[in-house]
Order: structure tokens, then C-alpha cells, then sequence
């Protein structure tokens, strides 16, 4: 016979099992509640266009001298994210190297003379102007000025636009 309070078995374990269980079931509910916002976020910044803030670019840009630039070419300037092209007729544009559609980065291609956006298929020509959509716009311009034979952009100042127009040419 045993005495009262005490099983046949042996004493009486607390329950400290089911705490523990508890304790790290919640754990674990944190951690991939914690998971799977992190992983929201990212899709949301894939997803969402690309904002700059504040000071949007780096200021005033030498690019060089005049006669560097071939008329009907463009150079890639990528630390201020823009190309300078030089039109047939000896004008310079400064064209952003960012979609007007999600702000994905737009390569020159020398071959068919445009610049293709790798993310969604729009592209532009020479002049930014949109040849094939989704891209709302034309690419955005930087004011270019050229003071003693050198060409300068000015990459703190973004023009946006829906098309080009002569009036947004600068020429010697």
C-alpha cells in the first residue's frame, strides 16, 4: 500500500515539461514570424521603384574637353549615373542611366544604337525618347553646360521630362 500523495509508480514529478514546451514553441513562432517579415521586406524592395533621397547626385561633373566626343556617340559616366551622347548635329544630352519604369539601370548597346532596360524590356534611343514601353517617359536629363571648351554636367539637378525636344539640346 502506499501513502496518500504518492503514485504506485514513484513520486509525483512537477510538470516542468510542458513550460519548457511552451517556452520554446513561442520561440520557434517568434523566429519565423521575425523570419517572414524579413523575408516581406525584401520582396517589397525588389518590388517597389527606386527612390533617391536627398542629395540625389554628385554635383558638378567635368566630362572633358569638346573634341573628346565623336558626333552620334555616348560614354557612360557611372559614377554619376548618367551618359553623356553627343547628337549627329554636335549636341550634348545628358541622359540618366535609370528606366523612367522601375528605375532599373539602362546599358548603352553601341550595336542597335539604343539603350535597352534589362528589367522590363523598354527601350530608348539615342535622344532618351521611350521606343517600346512599359517605360511612361523619356529618360531624365541632366543640365550639361560647357564653359572654356569643357563639358560639364550638373548631376544635383534632374530633369524630368516626356519626351525630347531641340530646346533641351546644349551645343558649343
Amino acid at each position: 500500500m502506499t501513502a496518500p500523495g504518492v503514485h504506485p509508480d514513484g513520486p509525483l514529478a512537477a510538470p516542468a515539461a510542458p513550460g519548457r514546451r511552451r517556452f520554446l514553441g513561442r520561440l520557434w513562432q517568434a523566429l519565423g514570424l521575425l523570419a517572414l517579415v524579413e523575408f516581406a521586406a525584401v520582396v517589397a524592395s525588389f518590388l517597389a521603384p527606386r527612390k533617391e533621397g536627398g542629395a540625389r547626385g554628385t554635383g558638378v561633373i567635368e566630362a572633358g574637353p569638346v573634341g573628346e566626343f565623336t558626333p552620334a556617340s555616348v560614354r557612360a559616366f557611372p559614377a554619376g549615373r548618367f551618359y553623356l551622347a553627343r547628337l549627329a548635329d554636335g549636341g550634348f544630352l545628358a541622359l540618366s542611366s535609370r528606366c523612367t519604369h522601375l528605375g532599373c539601370t539602362v546599358p548603352w548597346d553601341e550595336k542597335t544604337k539604343t539603350f535597352p532596360c534589362p528589367c522590363h524590356a523598354s527601350s530608348f534611343d539615342l535622344q532618351g525618347n521611350v521606343l517600346s514601353p512599359p517605360a511612361p517617359r523619356a529618360l531624365d536629363l541632366f543640365p550639361v553646360a560647357i564653359e572654356n571648351g569643357i563639358v560639364k554636367v550638373d548631376t544635383s539637378r534632374r530633369i524630368e521630362r516626356q519626351r525630347f525636344e531641340p530646346g533641351q539640346v546644349t551645343y558649343l
